[in-house]
């Protein structure tokens, strides 16, 4: 079982990966994360006895900052913030997706700038443990404030509203409660704002977006290599010359792992032998996936940061400093997702060339038309590039950066917005298509080698193709392709 330890400071996407792999995996807090929540709670109920102005704590929200709420009207606040901020519509994210907001808005509290009390770190940690997953509507959120009605939608379970999941359906909060013998909480001054103010839904989605990005970037190299021996492709473009004396480290990278697929084939060919070169979908694999490899270096480095931020407002030092800020604006993990969509976006694009050199006689050196089985009376994979083409088209519309976009919210006061969730959820959605894509390769990448004789393939990528064959068959004759394509890919899937 993998226990999570939680200090506001030291999380990472490895961390969350072995965490989501694990089913029974739980959460822990450290002493010192403790210390700083409390110390940090005693600034707030300080500043609330003695009558001072602070943001979100004395005051309302938005451009009702300047009306001043009484000491005896502060939690109530906190709850009506909660309640009226509650407006996602949409369909929901999945549970994964919102355990991991409780898990990244939990890490945020110990830092100690939030001013929550422990009572309320302890709540989210019983949610967290017990799996007890909040219902988030995905749309809503204009990414500053902060993701505030996906954030609402994952506070309303803490004090006993909404709805949860449980074995697989939604039901009321307060039956599940009930039956686990927990009771809500009742928000105290600035925990309600300390819920909603940050970054955690864009965060969550973009982290479990992150890490299937990373799998099927990995996958997509020996998918590719499968493909060329299925082509009798070149293996002289992998030559580790060529991209040393272009010098990115991505691209060797990506050159060394093909020549290591590609060892002791005996389907790939050297140059003059068949053909002086290979199309640029087989010869500039190194290049174009390796610039893919590239987002994900900026991508990672952007969410491990977010993840262990400070994105609450007001932000709490010490006794004399407390500052109204910003760091709730989601603009760097925007533009990361809207970088991360062009990199994944282009993994599918160039496998759907190599999908029309599969299926296409004028360009597959002697392979059936479409792989079909009985030219003619069958058609085969013609339609799965098709598919494929549409699924490529379809990202194209979705990697238009979101983060470009603004519309002014809450009376103009917030007339910058970064719309880093709608970027996020775009980038998941291409990320789905991207593996649909990948496993239409794989299926029609199986069949070829079949024909070619899967005897000659290198050891490394015979592993694979016995692996896979397992899941599916051949195209042996006319079906629903769609069944095989689904089960490539989910098993292509990391969550």
């Amino acid at each position: 079982m993998v226990v999570l330890k939680l200090n506001g400071s030291d999380l990472s996407i490895d961390l969350i990966k072995r965490f989501l792999e694990e089913k029974d995996s739980t959460v822990e807090i450290t002493e010192d994360a403790y210390a700083r929540v409390k110390s940090s709670r005693q600034i707030v109920e300080n500043i609330i006895n003695d009558g001072q102005t602070i943001y979100g704590i004395t005051t309302g929200f938005g451009l009702f900052s300047d009306v001043l709420i009484s000491k005896e009207k502060t939690a109530q606040l906190q709850t009506n913030l909660i309640r009226s901020h509650a407006v996602g519509v949409g369909n929901h994210l999945n549970e994964t997706t919102a355990l991991l907001m409780m898990i990244l808005r939990l890490n945020t509290m110990l830092k100690g700038h939030s001013g929550v009390r422990v009572e309320l770190v302890e709540q989210l940690k019983t949610f967290i443990n017990k799996r007890i997953i909040p219902v988030i509507p995905e749309q809503g959120s204009l990414g500053a404030s902060g993701d505030l009605a996906p954030l609402s939608h994952m506070a309303l379970p803490l004090i006993g509203e909404g709805e949860v999941f449980k074995d697989g359906n939604i039901v009321k909060t307060r039956q599940v409660l009930k039956e686990l013998s927990i009771e809500p909480i009742e928000l105290a001054a600035k925990e309600g704002l300390a819920l909603i103010n940050g970054t955690q839904a864009m965060t969550a989605i973009g982290t479990i977006t992150y890490i299937e990005s990373e799998k099927l970037m990995e996958d997509s190299l020996w998918i590719s290599s499968l493909t060329l021996q299925s082509l009798r492709g070149i293996i002289d473009a992998f030559d580790e010359k060529i991209h040393r004396a272009r010098g990115y480290d991505e691209q060797i990278y990506v050159a060394k792992k093909m020549k290591e697929y590609l060892e002791n084939s005996q389907l790939t060919t050297h140059q003059g032998e068949l053909r002086v070169q290979d199309a640029y979908s087989l010869r500039c694999i190194p290049q174009v996936h390796g610039a893919s490899f590239q987002t994900l270096k900026y991508v990672k480095e952007k969410l491990e940061i977010e993840m262990n931020a400070a994105n609450d407002n007001p932000l709490i030092f010490n006794e004399r400093e407390v500052y109204s800020g910003g760091n709730f604006h989601g603009q760097p993990i925007a533009i990361s997702m809207d970088l991360l969509k062009i990199g994944v976006a282009e993994i599918a694009n160039i496998s759907e060339r190599r999908i029309e050199r599969l299926v296409n006689p004028d360009l597959n050196d002697g392979l059936p038309a479409f792989l079909s089985p009985e030219e003619g009376l069958q058609s085969g994979a013609m339609i799965l590039q098709y598919m494929a083409a549409s699924l490529v088209s379809e990202n194209k519309t979705l990697a238009h950066p979101a983060s470009v976009d603004s519309i002014p919210s809450s009376g103009n006061q917030e007339d910058h917005v970064s719309m880093g969730t709608i970027g996020a959820r775009h980038a998941r959605d291409i990320v789905k298509n991207v593996r649909y894509v990948l496993a239409t390769e794989l299926f029609i990448a199986l069949s070829a080698v079949e024909i070619r004789g899967s005897d000659k393939l290198s050891p490394k990528t015979k592993e694979k193709f016995d692996e896979y064959h397992q899941i599916v068959d051949f195209i042996n004759q006319d079906r629903k392709f769609s069944d095989d394509i689904k089960h490539l890919a989910d098993a292509l899937a990391f969550v």
